[in-house]
This record gives C-alpha cells, structure tokens and sequence, in this order.
C-alpha cells in the first residue's frame, strides 16, 4: 500500500484563511456596497452609471487577461510567490483605502473608476499566484476538500464582512467609530474595512505558508526567461488537448457565472421588485449557501472527481435558472435563488482543483496563469449578449435566460475532458 503523502496543516489552515481575507473585496466593493454608492451617490444616474461601472470592470478585467499569464510565467522562474500576492494585496489595500476618499458627487466619477478598476485588476492579479500555491501545500488526493473549504471560508469571510458593515456602518443611525452620515462617510467607510480586513486576515498565509525557493537569476532574466517560457506555455497547452478543452469550456460556463453576479441584484430589483436592503440581504444569504455548498461538495470532488463535480453543479445551475426565469413570486425567487447559490460554489473549487490535476509540475503558475486568462478573455461576452437580448426583446427576463446558454454550452464542452484518473 502506497505511502500517503504528508502535508503541514498550518501551512494549509492559513493558505485557505487567504480565501476569507480577500473575499471582503469582491463582495463590498464591487458587488454590493460601494458600486451601489457609485452608481446612486456618485453618478446619481443608475443607467449611467451601471455602464461606467461595467465599462472600468471590463477595462481591468482585459488587463488581468493579458497580463496574468506572463505575471505567472515570470513567477515559475523566480520560484516564490508569497511576494507577488503580497503586492498585489497591498495595491488592493491601497486602493480601498484611496476609495474611502471618494465624495458623493460627480466630479468623483474618474476616481472611484481609476481606483476600483486598480483594485480589481490587484485583485485578480493576486488569484493568479494565490491558486497556483495550492499544489505545492497539499497532496493531491486532498485538492478537492483544500479548495472547496477555502472557497468556503471565503463566502463565509465575505458574509461576516458584509454582516459588520451593515450593523456597524450601513444600517445604523450611529454609525461607528462616530462617523458621520453627512458625505456618505458611513458608507465611504466600509472601503476602509476591506482594507483592514485583507490585511488582517492575509497575514498568517505570508507567516506559515509554504512557498518555493527563491532562485539565483536575477530579475531581468527572470522576465526575459518567463517571457520565453510564456511562447513555450502556449505552444504546451496546443499540444495538450486536455487543457486547452477545458480552458475554453471554462471560459463559456465561467461567463455565465460572472454574468450571473453581475446581474443577480438587478435581475432581483428590475423583475421582482427587491429594494436595496432586499437584495443586501439577499446577497448575504445566498453568500451563506454558496460557502455551505462549497464545503459540502469539497469531500465530493475528492470522491468523484472534479469534472463531475462541475458538470452536476452545471446541471443544476441550468435547472434553477430556468426556474427562476418562469417564476413571478418574490418567494419563489428566494427560494431558488438561494437553492441555486448551493451549486455556485462547487463549480468554482472544482474548477481550481482540476486545473491543479491537468496543469503540468514545471509550469503551474504558468498554466494558472492562461486558467486566469481563461476567466476574464471573454469577460464581456456574457454581459454584452443579455444586454443586447433584453434590449432587443425588451425583456429582463429574456435576457437573464442567455446565462443559462453559457452554463449548458460550458458543460457539454467540459464532458467531452479526460480527467487524470491517477491524480485521484
């Protein structure tokens, strides 16, 4: 009987610790919170300013696509990548905190866009090197239940982050720290909570996590080098059927889910009528399903394997969707919107962990790296095509029924990949 391989569970506690720092971002920033204020407090114009919001995160989307597969390239040849995530994590402090100085009024636009944007693309750029360390601390047998309870704790990082800025700051007459109503400050504030939050809780990764030798190279061969290797990377993932399959059935059911968070909250409001606090309160719940679904599913993508795994949740995603698309009742809403949160966090672990089992030993920064690439390339698409359809059809509905499209084009793609049976 093999011998199983050993693995430091400090090392691994805090590397998935890093899921509950970061996901305070994601979720107040840019899905809940803060571009609310942008587009109601800032802009004052909700059309307006939900294309100028959608326009800045397409900008920094198209740069982490571009850039991160040569970020990641560079990273395989200078070994560590404690310090790459480290600035990367720093920018997004930063630019929460240059956030916070943002006022309520229309001369602000271009500096909460130049900074949410920066934010953004710190942000996407630091998960390049973050999933790419989860080979390295765990064994692979443990992949799956790793990545599915990381993906956990950051639904669960970014509910309780969310739960403190609503008590403490939103939903307040006396807001915190004696914050004042006046110029938005509690709201503004909760920038500077993420901020706080991201750093807090990332410090035990930087501590105990493991990470690779530094080499000898100096910097500019390291470029030169990873520039080089980039070329090769591409030509490796051509040659490699397996994981081009699946970056490009990634890319389509990946647009459906991006679009999905995208468009949840406005899809709630427009067709079902959810206030503001509705759909906060909709986001935490949903965030608490999505976590519960990650942790439950991560012992199961051990068991069955990752692309079952992703093509059950896809299924199921499918279904719930077109329930929700059918159904006019604000309780059925809650009630399959959260039903359908239980799937969203399996197809995202799944997806990292089956990237950790195809990618090359040599080259797995590099290849999570095009696995980043792969998330954001067509990050437009998605938007764009419900935008379009509603638009065309004058239905909400009709264009919220397109992202099922991608999640059933995505997973008929995904079964066609022949899973590493020896990783398992």
């Amino acid at each position: 009987m093999p011998k199983k391989e050993s693995y430091n569970k400090r090392s691994v506690l805090s590397w998935a610790l890093f899921d509950w720092a970061n996901s305070a971002f994601p979720t107040i920033i840019i899905t809940f919170v803060f571009a609310t204020f942008f587009t109601e407090g800032i802009v004052s114009n909700t059309v307006k300013g939900t294309a100028l919001w959608g326009y800045t995160m397409s900008i920094s989307a198209l740069a982490v696509a571009i850039l991160s597969p040569i970020m990641g390239a560079v990273a395989d040849k200078s070994g560590p990548r404690k310090p790459w995530l480290m600035f990367f994590m720093l920018l997004t402090v930063f630019s929460c905190y240059m956030l916070w100085l943002t006022k309520p009024d229309t001369s602000w636009i271009l500096w909460a866009l130049i900074f949410a944007g920066l934010g953004n693309f710190a942000f996407e750029a630091g998960m390049v090197f973050y999933n790419s360390m989860l080979p390295d601390i765990s064994p692979a047998r443990m992949w799956g239940r790793v990545s599915g309870y990381a993906w956990g704790a950051g639904y669960c990082g970014g509910l309780v982050c969310l739960l403190i800025a609503l008590i403490g700051f939103i939903q307040t007459e006396t807001p915190w720290f004696g914050l004042e109503k006046t110029d938005a400050e509690n709201i503004r504030a909760t920038t500077l909570l993420v901020g706080v939050w991201f750093l807090i809780f990332s410090i035990p990764l930087f501590i105990f996590t493991s990470d690779k030798t530094k080499s000898d190279s100096t910097l500019t061969s390291n470029i030169f080098n990873g520039l080089k290797s980039l070329i090769i990377t591409f030509k490796k993932a051509k040659k490699n059927i397996e994981i081009l399959k699946y970056l490009i059935a990634r890319m389509i059911y990946t647009d459906g889910l991006n679009t999905l968070f995208a468009f949840g909250g406005i899809y709630a409001a427009g067709s079902f009528g959810f206030t503001l606090s509705e759909i906060i309160l909709f986001g935490i719940a949903i965030n608490l399903t999505a976590g519960l679904g990650a942790a439950l599913f991560a012992s199961v993508d051990d068991v069955i394997g990752p692309k079952k795994t992703i093509l059950t949740s896809l299924l199921a995603l499918s279904i719930l969707g077109i329930c929700l698309v059918i159904v006019d009742s604000k309780t059925l809403f809650w009630a399959f919107g959260l039903a359908l949160g239980i799937f969203v966090g399996p197809a995202q672990s799944a997806s990292r962990s089956l990237m950790a089992r195809l990618a090359p030993k040599e080259s797995r920064v590099e290849m999570f790296g095009l696995y980043a690439f792969s998330g954001k390339a067509t990050a437009f698409l998605g938007p764009a095509i419900l935008g379009v359809v509603t638009d065309t059809l004058e239905s909400q509905r009709a264009g919220v029924a397109t992202i099922i499209i991608f999640f059933v084009l995505g997973g008929i793609a995904l079964y066609f990949i022949k899973e590493p049976v020896s990783s398992r």
